[in-house]
Protein backbone atom coordinates (compact mmCIF):
# COMPACT_ATOMS: atom_id res chain seq x y z
CA UNK A 1 0.00 0.00 0.00
CA UNK A 2 1.30 3.53 -1.35
CA UNK A 3 0.84 5.87 1.25
CA UNK A 4 1.13 9.89 1.27
CA UNK A 5 3.19 11.31 4.48
CA UNK A 6 2.42 14.70 3.81
CA UNK A 7 -1.17 14.99 5.11
CA UNK A 8 -2.56 13.70 8.56
CA UNK A 9 -1.28 14.13 11.96
CA UNK A 10 2.47 13.56 12.48
CA UNK A 11 2.53 11.69 15.50
CA UNK A 12 -0.13 8.88 14.13
CA UNK A 13 1.28 9.01 10.43
CA UNK A 14 4.85 7.69 12.09
CA UNK A 15 4.12 5.32 14.31
CA UNK A 16 1.95 3.67 12.06
CA UNK A 17 4.95 3.60 9.05
CA UNK A 18 7.56 2.63 11.68
CA UNK A 19 6.14 0.12 13.68
CA UNK A 20 6.65 -2.72 10.86
CA UNK A 21 9.78 -1.27 9.63
CA UNK A 22 10.80 -1.88 13.29
CA UNK A 23 9.46 -5.34 13.14
CA UNK A 24 11.23 -5.81 10.03
CA UNK A 25 14.29 -4.72 11.56
CA UNK A 26 13.94 -7.10 14.41
CA UNK A 27 13.38 -9.72 12.55
CA UNK A 28 16.18 -9.28 10.84
CA UNK A 29 18.70 -9.20 13.16
CA UNK A 30 17.55 -12.20 15.33
CA UNK A 31 18.01 -13.89 11.83
CA UNK A 32 21.95 -12.57 12.07
CA UNK A 33 21.86 -13.12 15.87
CA UNK A 34 20.53 -17.13 15.34
CA UNK A 35 23.12 -17.41 12.58
CA UNK A 36 25.83 -17.04 15.12
CA UNK A 37 24.20 -19.12 17.64
CA UNK A 38 23.88 -21.61 15.50
CA UNK A 39 27.45 -21.07 14.27
CA UNK A 40 28.94 -20.92 18.33
CA UNK A 41 26.89 -23.77 19.36
CA UNK A 42 26.59 -26.41 17.01
CA UNK A 43 29.80 -26.04 14.92
CA UNK A 44 32.34 -24.54 17.92
CA UNK A 45 33.24 -21.12 19.48
CA UNK A 46 36.48 -20.94 16.36
CA UNK A 47 33.54 -20.86 13.75
CA UNK A 48 31.65 -17.99 15.65
CA UNK A 49 34.83 -16.45 15.63
CA UNK A 50 35.94 -16.62 12.24
CA UNK A 51 32.29 -15.36 10.86
CA UNK A 52 32.41 -12.67 13.58
CA UNK A 53 36.48 -12.35 11.75
CA UNK A 54 34.95 -11.69 8.43
CA UNK A 55 31.88 -9.83 9.85
CA UNK A 56 33.57 -5.88 9.12
CA UNK A 57 34.08 -6.77 5.39
CA UNK A 58 30.76 -7.64 4.63
CA UNK A 59 29.79 -4.75 6.30
CA UNK A 60 31.68 -2.52 3.90
CA UNK A 61 29.72 -4.11 1.09
CA UNK A 62 26.19 -3.98 3.41
CA UNK A 63 27.55 -0.62 3.44
CA UNK A 64 27.27 0.05 0.10
CA UNK A 65 23.45 -1.83 -0.55
CA UNK A 66 22.20 -0.14 2.86
CA UNK A 67 23.45 3.63 2.10
CA UNK A 68 22.82 3.28 -1.74
CA UNK A 69 19.05 2.48 -0.59
CA UNK A 70 18.96 5.17 1.66
CA UNK A 71 20.17 7.80 -0.86
CA UNK A 72 17.63 6.61 -3.33
CA UNK A 73 15.01 6.45 -0.99
CA UNK A 74 15.49 10.28 -0.50
CA UNK A 75 14.96 11.19 -4.29
CA UNK A 76 12.24 8.95 -4.93
CA UNK A 77 10.20 10.24 -1.84
CA UNK A 78 10.79 13.66 -3.44
CA UNK A 79 9.49 12.75 -6.39
CA UNK A 80 6.11 11.12 -4.56
CA UNK A 81 5.46 13.88 -2.28
CA UNK A 82 5.24 16.23 -5.61
CA UNK A 83 3.38 13.78 -7.32
CA UNK A 84 6.13 13.57 -10.08
CA UNK A 85 5.14 10.37 -10.97
CA UNK A 86 6.78 9.99 -14.55
CA UNK A 87 10.20 11.01 -12.91
CA UNK A 88 9.69 8.50 -10.49
CA UNK A 89 9.16 5.89 -12.85
CA UNK A 90 12.14 6.32 -14.76
CA UNK A 91 14.05 6.96 -11.57
CA UNK A 92 13.29 3.61 -10.40
CA UNK A 93 14.08 2.03 -13.58
CA UNK A 94 17.71 4.03 -13.34
CA UNK A 95 18.26 2.75 -10.05
CA UNK A 96 18.05 -0.41 -10.99
CA UNK A 97 20.40 -0.47 -14.04
CA UNK A 98 22.92 1.23 -12.01
CA UNK A 99 22.24 -1.42 -8.65
CA UNK A 100 23.53 -4.02 -11.13
CA UNK A 101 26.33 -2.77 -13.09
CA UNK A 102 27.56 -1.81 -9.67
CA UNK A 103 27.15 -4.76 -7.79
CA UNK A 104 28.94 -6.82 -10.60
CA UNK A 105 31.77 -4.87 -9.69
CA UNK A 106 32.00 -5.32 -6.24
CA UNK A 107 31.24 -8.93 -6.31
CA UNK A 108 34.07 -8.92 -8.66
CA UNK A 109 36.58 -6.95 -6.50
CA UNK A 110 34.77 -9.09 -3.26
CA UNK A 111 35.99 -12.71 -4.53
CA UNK A 112 39.42 -11.21 -6.28
CA UNK A 113 40.47 -9.52 -2.90
CA UNK A 114 38.46 -11.47 -0.33
CA UNK A 115 41.19 -13.26 1.71
CA UNK A 116 43.95 -10.12 0.81
CA UNK A 117 41.91 -8.36 2.83
CA UNK A 118 41.44 -11.21 5.62
CA UNK A 119 44.90 -11.12 5.98
CA UNK A 120 45.38 -7.43 6.22
CA UNK A 121 43.06 -7.38 9.48
CA UNK A 122 45.59 -10.14 11.33
CA UNK A 123 43.34 -12.88 11.05
CA UNK A 124 44.69 -15.84 13.40
CA UNK A 125 45.32 -19.11 11.70
CA UNK A 126 43.06 -21.78 13.08
CA UNK A 127 40.39 -18.85 11.98
CA UNK A 128 41.49 -17.87 8.62
CA UNK A 129 40.09 -20.65 5.85
CA UNK A 130 36.71 -20.61 7.18
CA UNK A 131 36.41 -17.25 7.24
CA UNK A 132 37.60 -16.65 3.83
CA UNK A 133 34.94 -19.62 2.75
CA UNK A 134 32.09 -17.37 4.85
CA UNK A 135 33.23 -13.79 2.57
CA UNK A 136 33.51 -15.91 -1.02
CA UNK A 137 29.96 -17.38 -0.67
CA UNK A 138 28.32 -14.10 0.80
CA UNK A 139 29.82 -12.15 -2.01
CA UNK A 140 28.26 -14.57 -4.61
CA UNK A 141 24.58 -13.28 -3.34
CA UNK A 142 26.41 -9.50 -3.27
CA UNK A 143 23.78 -9.14 -5.86
CA UNK A 144 20.52 -10.51 -4.05
CA UNK A 145 21.57 -8.47 -1.21
CA UNK A 146 21.65 -5.16 -3.20
CA UNK A 147 18.74 -5.33 -5.45
CA UNK A 148 16.58 -6.37 -2.37
CA UNK A 149 17.84 -3.21 -0.54
CA UNK A 150 17.13 -0.53 -2.73
CA UNK A 151 13.73 -2.48 -2.89
CA UNK A 152 12.97 -1.89 0.54
CA UNK A 153 13.84 1.02 0.25
CA UNK A 154 11.47 2.32 -2.55
CA UNK A 155 9.03 0.56 -1.05
CA UNK A 156 9.81 3.29 1.85
CA UNK A 157 10.05 5.74 0.31
CA UNK A 158 6.56 5.30 -1.45
CA UNK A 159 5.34 5.05 2.43
CA UNK A 160 5.00 1.49 2.23
CA UNK A 161 6.38 -0.49 5.50
CA UNK A 162 4.30 -3.17 5.67
CA UNK A 163 5.13 -4.98 2.28
CA UNK A 164 9.24 -5.23 3.23
CA UNK A 165 7.63 -6.64 6.90
CA UNK A 166 5.92 -9.30 5.04
CA UNK A 167 9.19 -10.23 3.02
CA UNK A 168 11.50 -9.84 5.94
CA UNK A 169 9.76 -12.47 7.94
CA UNK A 170 9.93 -15.11 5.27
CA UNK A 171 13.50 -14.47 4.67
CA UNK A 172 14.43 -14.61 7.88
CA UNK A 173 12.51 -17.47 8.90
CA UNK A 174 13.60 -19.37 5.77
CA UNK A 175 16.86 -18.36 6.26
CA UNK A 176 17.44 -19.59 10.27
CA UNK A 177 15.30 -23.13 8.50
CA UNK A 178 18.49 -23.41 6.17
CA UNK A 179 21.42 -22.70 8.63
CA UNK A 180 19.90 -25.69 10.75
CA UNK A 181 19.19 -27.92 7.75
CA UNK A 182 22.57 -27.65 6.31
CA UNK A 183 24.74 -27.24 9.12
CA UNK A 184 22.99 -29.77 11.12
CA UNK A 185 21.79 -32.20 8.91
CA UNK A 186 24.42 -31.78 6.41
CA UNK A 187 27.45 -31.23 8.55
CA UNK A 188 28.43 -28.39 5.90
CA UNK A 189 30.13 -26.35 8.64
CA UNK A 190 30.52 -22.67 8.09
CA UNK A 191 30.25 -22.64 4.30
CA UNK A 192 26.76 -23.72 5.23
CA UNK A 193 25.34 -20.36 7.17
CA UNK A 194 26.78 -18.77 4.04
CA UNK A 195 25.03 -20.64 1.65
CA UNK A 196 21.79 -20.40 3.65
CA UNK A 197 21.95 -16.50 3.44
CA UNK A 198 22.39 -17.06 -0.14
CA UNK A 199 19.74 -19.02 -1.52
CA UNK A 200 17.59 -16.56 1.42
CA UNK A 201 18.66 -13.46 -0.09
CA UNK A 202 18.03 -14.88 -3.69
CA UNK A 203 14.60 -15.67 -2.96
CA UNK A 204 13.36 -12.95 -1.25
CA UNK A 205 15.02 -10.38 -3.44
CA UNK A 206 13.14 -11.71 -6.66
CA UNK A 207 10.03 -11.99 -4.52
CA UNK A 208 10.36 -8.15 -3.70
CA UNK A 209 10.88 -6.74 -7.28
CA UNK A 210 8.07 -9.01 -8.32
CA UNK A 211 6.22 -7.10 -5.66
CA UNK A 212 7.80 -3.94 -6.27
CA UNK A 213 6.93 -3.64 -10.19
CA UNK A 214 3.38 -5.03 -9.32
CA UNK A 215 2.78 -1.80 -6.67
CA UNK A 216 4.31 0.78 -9.42
CA UNK A 217 1.75 -0.05 -12.37
CA UNK A 218 -0.67 1.29 -10.09
CA UNK A 219 1.04 4.44 -9.88
CA UNK A 220 -0.54 6.06 -13.40
CA UNK A 221 1.66 8.12 -16.03
CA UNK A 222 0.12 9.91 -19.40
CA UNK A 223 3.14 9.16 -21.44
CA UNK A 224 5.50 6.56 -21.37
CA UNK A 225 8.74 7.40 -19.64
CA UNK A 226 12.32 6.43 -20.32
CA UNK A 227 14.60 3.62 -18.81
CA UNK A 228 17.42 5.15 -18.26
CA UNK A 229 18.58 9.41 -17.30
CA UNK A 230 21.70 10.29 -17.23
CA UNK A 231 20.14 13.68 -14.85
CA UNK A 232 18.05 11.45 -12.88
CA UNK A 233 21.29 9.13 -11.79
CA UNK A 234 23.24 13.05 -11.12
CA UNK A 235 20.34 13.86 -8.94
CA UNK A 236 20.48 9.96 -7.38
CA UNK A 237 24.11 10.02 -6.86
CA UNK A 238 24.21 13.52 -5.01
CA UNK A 239 22.31 11.53 -2.46
CA UNK A 240 22.97 8.03 -2.68
CA UNK A 241 27.31 8.80 -2.88
CA UNK A 242 27.35 10.02 0.70
CA UNK A 243 24.54 7.98 2.25
CA UNK A 244 27.21 5.25 0.78
CA UNK A 245 30.23 7.00 2.02
CA UNK A 246 28.72 7.44 5.48
CA UNK A 247 27.85 3.76 6.06
CA UNK A 248 31.30 3.24 4.77
CA UNK A 249 32.91 5.32 6.76
CA UNK A 250 31.97 3.21 9.81
CA UNK A 251 32.66 -0.12 8.38
CA UNK A 252 36.02 1.07 7.48
CA UNK A 253 36.99 2.27 11.00
CA UNK A 254 35.35 -1.34 12.16
CA UNK A 255 37.87 -2.82 9.99
CA UNK A 256 40.63 -1.03 11.68
CA UNK A 257 38.89 -1.93 15.25
CA UNK A 258 38.57 -5.63 14.12
CA UNK A 259 42.42 -5.71 13.45
CA UNK A 260 43.23 -4.31 17.41
CA UNK A 261 40.59 -6.89 18.25
CA UNK A 262 42.11 -10.09 16.49
CA UNK A 263 45.38 -9.41 18.32
CA UNK A 264 43.73 -10.60 21.92
CA UNK A 265 43.01 -14.15 20.51
CA UNK A 266 39.84 -16.13 19.05
CA UNK A 267 38.34 -16.16 22.77
CA UNK A 268 37.93 -12.08 22.70
CA UNK A 269 36.97 -12.17 18.86
CA UNK A 270 34.24 -14.43 19.62
CA UNK A 271 33.24 -12.25 22.73
CA UNK A 272 33.39 -9.16 20.49
CA UNK A 273 31.48 -10.87 17.58
CA UNK A 274 28.34 -12.02 19.74
CA UNK A 275 28.44 -8.87 21.20
CA UNK A 276 29.13 -6.63 18.09
CA UNK A 277 25.75 -8.55 16.73
CA UNK A 278 23.50 -7.76 19.78
CA UNK A 279 25.07 -3.97 19.38
CA UNK A 280 24.04 -3.86 15.95
CA UNK A 281 20.64 -4.90 16.99
CA UNK A 282 19.96 -2.40 19.08
CA UNK A 283 21.85 0.29 16.66
CA UNK A 284 19.95 -1.18 13.59
CA UNK A 285 17.11 -0.76 15.01
CA UNK A 286 17.77 3.36 15.90
CA UNK A 287 18.56 3.20 12.04
CA UNK A 288 15.55 2.18 10.57
CA UNK A 289 13.55 4.40 12.42
CA UNK A 290 15.78 6.49 11.25
CA UNK A 291 15.10 6.13 7.83
CA UNK A 292 11.43 6.15 8.27
CA UNK A 293 12.23 9.96 9.62
CA UNK A 294 13.84 10.57 6.19
CA UNK A 295 11.52 9.11 3.89
CA UNK A 296 9.27 11.65 6.22
CA UNK A 297 10.98 14.69 5.76
CA UNK A 298 12.09 14.37 2.27
CA UNK A 299 7.88 13.85 1.29
CA UNK A 300 7.28 16.93 3.38
CA UNK A 301 10.25 18.95 1.24
CA UNK A 302 8.82 17.22 -1.73
CA UNK A 303 4.97 18.92 -0.94
CA UNK A 304 6.41 22.20 0.21
CA UNK A 305 5.64 21.71 3.99
CA UNK A 306 9.07 22.00 5.61
CA UNK A 307 6.95 23.13 8.91
CA UNK A 308 6.09 19.71 9.38
CA UNK A 309 9.64 18.35 10.13
CA UNK A 310 9.86 19.50 13.54
CA UNK A 311 7.15 18.00 14.29
CA UNK A 312 8.14 14.70 12.70
CA UNK A 313 11.56 14.90 14.68
CA UNK A 314 10.64 15.79 17.96
CA UNK A 315 7.79 12.45 17.83
CA UNK A 316 10.53 10.09 16.23
CA UNK A 317 13.01 11.59 19.52
CA UNK A 318 10.18 10.11 21.20
CA UNK A 319 9.67 6.87 19.83
CA UNK A 320 13.62 6.41 19.38
CA UNK A 321 13.63 6.74 23.78
CA UNK A 322 11.21 3.75 23.84
CA UNK A 323 13.13 1.74 21.50
CA UNK A 324 16.33 2.47 23.30
CA UNK A 325 15.47 1.81 26.48
CA UNK A 326 14.60 -1.83 26.92
CA UNK A 327 18.32 -2.55 25.25
CA UNK A 328 19.76 -0.38 28.09
CA UNK A 329 18.22 -2.28 30.39
CA UNK A 330 18.98 -5.81 28.78
CA UNK A 331 22.37 -5.05 27.89
CA UNK A 332 23.44 -3.81 31.30
CA UNK A 333 21.73 -5.90 33.73
CA UNK A 334 21.30 -9.65 31.59
CA UNK A 335 24.77 -8.94 29.39
CA UNK A 336 25.48 -12.24 30.69
CA UNK A 337 22.40 -14.12 29.46
CA UNK A 338 22.36 -12.34 25.89
CA UNK A 339 26.51 -13.14 25.36
CA UNK A 340 25.06 -17.05 26.33
CA UNK A 341 23.52 -17.12 23.58
CA UNK A 342 26.13 -17.46 21.21
CA UNK A 343 28.16 -20.18 23.28
CA UNK A 344 28.37 -22.64 25.79
CA UNK A 345 28.95 -22.00 29.69
CA UNK A 346 32.56 -23.03 28.83
CA UNK A 347 33.51 -19.97 26.82
CA UNK A 348 34.57 -17.62 29.89
CA UNK A 349 37.06 -15.42 28.77
CA UNK A 350 34.85 -14.57 25.07
CA UNK A 351 31.61 -14.65 27.89
CA UNK A 352 33.30 -11.67 29.97
CA UNK A 353 35.21 -9.80 26.89
CA UNK A 354 31.47 -10.04 25.39
CA UNK A 355 29.76 -8.45 28.86
CA UNK A 356 32.54 -6.04 29.18
CA UNK A 357 31.80 -4.27 25.75
CA UNK A 358 27.84 -3.92 26.15
CA UNK A 359 27.77 -2.75 29.49
CA UNK A 360 30.72 -0.22 28.06
CA UNK A 361 28.11 0.82 24.82
CA UNK A 362 24.71 0.16 25.71
CA UNK A 363 23.87 3.19 28.58
CA UNK A 364 25.31 5.70 25.40
CA UNK A 365 22.36 4.16 23.29
CA UNK A 366 20.46 7.31 23.60
CA UNK A 367 23.22 9.02 22.41
CA UNK A 368 23.63 7.77 18.91
CA UNK A 369 19.33 7.27 19.25
CA UNK A 370 19.70 11.20 19.12
CA UNK A 371 22.73 11.23 16.15
CA UNK A 372 20.74 9.05 14.11
CA UNK A 373 17.72 10.96 14.28
CA UNK A 374 19.34 14.69 13.30
CA UNK A 375 20.75 12.82 10.50
CA UNK A 376 17.96 11.26 9.32
CA UNK A 377 16.64 14.97 9.03
CA UNK A 378 19.97 16.08 7.22
CA UNK A 379 19.68 13.65 4.72
CA UNK A 380 15.94 13.73 3.71
CA UNK A 381 16.71 17.45 3.37
CA UNK A 382 19.54 16.70 1.31
CA UNK A 383 21.61 18.49 3.03
CA UNK A 384 24.21 15.83 2.59
CA UNK A 385 27.43 17.35 3.44
CA UNK A 386 26.18 17.79 7.74
CA UNK A 387 25.16 13.62 8.52
CA UNK A 388 28.47 12.78 6.30
CA UNK A 389 30.53 15.50 8.95
CA UNK A 390 29.48 14.01 11.78
CA UNK A 391 29.48 10.28 10.90
CA UNK A 392 33.36 10.80 9.58
CA UNK A 393 33.72 12.70 12.83
CA UNK A 394 32.73 9.28 14.86
CA UNK A 395 35.13 7.09 12.55
CA UNK A 396 37.87 9.07 13.39
CA UNK A 397 37.52 9.25 16.96
CA UNK A 398 36.35 5.74 17.33
CA UNK A 399 39.29 4.34 15.75
CA UNK A 400 41.94 6.96 16.99
CA UNK A 401 40.88 6.61 20.91
CA UNK A 402 40.84 2.88 20.20
CA UNK A 403 44.42 3.03 19.27
CA UNK A 404 45.63 5.24 21.99
CA UNK A 405 44.00 3.63 25.03
CA UNK A 406 45.31 0.09 23.52
CA UNK A 407 48.63 0.92 22.40
CA UNK A 408 49.59 4.23 24.76
CA UNK A 409 47.42 3.97 27.84
CA UNK A 410 48.34 -0.01 27.98
CA UNK A 411 44.64 -1.31 28.48
CA UNK A 412 43.51 -4.40 27.23
CA UNK A 413 40.33 -4.97 25.62
CA UNK A 414 38.17 -2.60 27.38
CA UNK A 415 40.24 0.33 26.35
CA UNK A 416 38.93 -0.43 22.42
CA UNK A 417 35.52 -0.80 23.64
CA UNK A 418 35.74 3.19 25.53
CA UNK A 419 36.70 4.37 22.02
CA UNK A 420 32.86 3.84 21.30
CA UNK A 421 30.91 6.33 23.21
CA UNK A 422 33.31 9.52 23.20
CA UNK A 423 32.96 9.08 19.29
CA UNK A 424 29.24 9.20 19.77
CA UNK A 425 29.02 11.95 21.93
CA UNK A 426 30.68 14.30 20.06
CA UNK A 427 28.93 13.06 16.70
CA UNK A 428 25.76 13.87 18.31
CA UNK A 429 26.78 16.78 19.13
CA UNK A 430 27.08 18.12 15.60
CA UNK A 431 24.10 16.56 14.45
CA UNK A 432 22.16 18.07 16.60
CA UNK A 433 24.23 21.20 16.02
CA UNK A 434 23.33 21.28 12.44
CA UNK A 435 20.06 20.42 12.60
CA UNK A 436 19.31 23.47 14.92
CA UNK A 437 21.21 25.63 12.27
CA UNK A 438 18.17 24.73 9.57
CA UNK A 439 20.71 24.32 6.18
CA UNK A 440 17.57 23.27 4.12
CA UNK A 441 16.21 26.64 4.32
CA UNK A 442 19.43 28.09 2.64
CA UNK A 443 20.62 25.03 0.76
CA UNK A 444 17.57 22.57 -0.06
CA UNK A 445 16.00 21.44 -2.84
CA UNK A 446 13.47 24.50 -4.29
CA UNK A 447 10.40 22.07 -4.81
CA UNK A 448 8.12 22.49 -7.23
CA UNK A 449 4.20 22.57 -7.02
CA UNK A 450 2.53 19.44 -7.03
CA UNK A 451 1.13 17.97 -10.60
CA UNK A 452 0.08 14.50 -12.05
CA UNK A 453 3.06 13.92 -13.92
CA UNK A 454 5.95 15.53 -15.68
Amino acid sequence: MINDLTTGDVRKLLWRFSIPMLISVAFQQMYHIADSMIAGRFIGEDALAAVGASYPITMIFMAVAIGGSSGCAVVISRLFGANHYLYLKCAVSTIFISCVVLSIGLTAFGIWQGEHMMHMLQTPENIFADGVLYLRIYMYGFLFLFLYNVCTGIFTALGDSKTPLYLLICSSLGNIALDLLFVIRFGMGVGGLAWATFVAQGVSSILALAALFHRLKQVKTTKPYPLFSFHLLKQISMIAVPSILQQSFVSIGNLFIQSLVNGFGSAVIAGYSSAIKLNTFAVTCMMTQANGLSAFTAQNIGAHKEERITEGLRESLRMGAMVCLPFVLLYCFGGRYAIGLFMDSGSNAAIASGMAFLKMVAPFYFVVMVKAMCDSVLRGTSCVAYFTTTTFTDLVLRVVLAYVFVRVVGMDAVGIWLSWPFGWGISAALSYAFYRMRPWQQHGPKPRKRSQAV
